[in-house]
């Protein structure tokens, strides 16, 4: 593994018998790179962080308190529990026969861009700073994201409902403006942004997606829409890939007892992208 590697020797100090202190969290993510001012979205094992006092809202707050006032704040508040492609769909629909799956249908979540929360495999982070007041969320029924901070209205504003995770969603805005991702004991490769590049090739596969979510009247709305097929077949090779050929850049270190990772968005899609074009090799 290549890449800037800040302490790790404090990587091990897990059972020390008291949780972390905001304050120590904070000095975690100032040693590993986060800037004052800068735009970070931040994915998370909070398991792996450890006790923290004041839990999941001291660890928001010590991500807070490392960006400052001028700085933004992105979750991925995804929902796949309404969708009728996602690999949580066809877990939940398997063996089902048609009346059931009929049902199934009609019992799917509606979606509310204010009111629904993350998924809970988007992790506890991401539905806490969907609800700091002020937070701001895109309107994609199935895979929206949430920031809080002054970039926040910009980066969440027109998400089409046709582009997931494409250059017309937050994702696209992160990269244009060069922001950064922060791995909170997840692996490199769960940086969604890297969806990116299947936008980019030009034989990308297609497919219907179907949603339910709440109309301009308050009622239930199922909407279908044709966008890009997305796959995660390869994330894990991408990661190997970035761990090794992305360097300086992209910096390893613990915050709280989780190994993380600080990673430019840019960088690392533009080199994920020239390898997936080149055949993956």
């Amino acid at each position: 593994m290549t890449g800037t590697v800040v302490r790790p020797e404090r990587a091990a100090r897990t059972g020390r018998g008291r949780p972390w202190e905001v304050g120590e969290l904070v000095g975690h993510l100032e040693e590993l790179g986060v800037r004052e001012g800068e735009v970070l979205l931040v994915q998370s094992s909070l398991r792996a962080v450890g006790p923290v006092t004041g839990g999941v809202q001291g660890v928001v707050k010590a991500l807070l308190e490392a960006l400052g006032a001028r700085g933004t704040l992105v979750v991925y508040t995804a929902t796949p529990e309404n969708s009728r492609t996602s690999p949580h769909y066809r877990a939940a629909t398997a063996g089902l026969t048609p009346a059931q799956l009929a049902g199934y249908h009609e019992r799917m979540p509606v979606w509310d861009r204010a009111l629904t929360a993350a998924s809970p495999t988007m992790g506890r982070l991401a539905e806490e700073v969907r609800l700091l007041p002020g937070a701001l969320r895109s309107a994609h029924p199935q895979t929206s994201f949430t920031a809080f901070g002054p970039a926040a209205a910009e980066l969440t504003d027109g998400h089409r409902l046709e582009c997931h995770l494409g250059d017309d969603s937050p994702a696209g805005w992160l990269y244009r403006n060069r922001a950064r991702s922060l791995m909170l004991g997840v692996p490199v490769w769960c940086c969604t942004p890297l969806h990116l590049l299947e936008y980019w090739q030009p034989d990308r596969p297609e497919q219907v997606y179907t949603c339910v979510r709440r109309d301009g009247a308050g009622g239930r709305e199922v909407v279908e829409f044709t966008g890009t097929r997305l796959r995660d077949d390869h994330f894990a090779a991408m990661g190997e890939l970035l761990d090794a050929q992305l360097g300086a850049p992209l910096r390893h270190g613990p915050v709280g007892d989780a190994r993380s990772h600080l990673m430019p968005i840019r960088e690392a899609v533009d080199l994920a992208a020239k390898w997936y074009r080149n055949g993956r090799s």
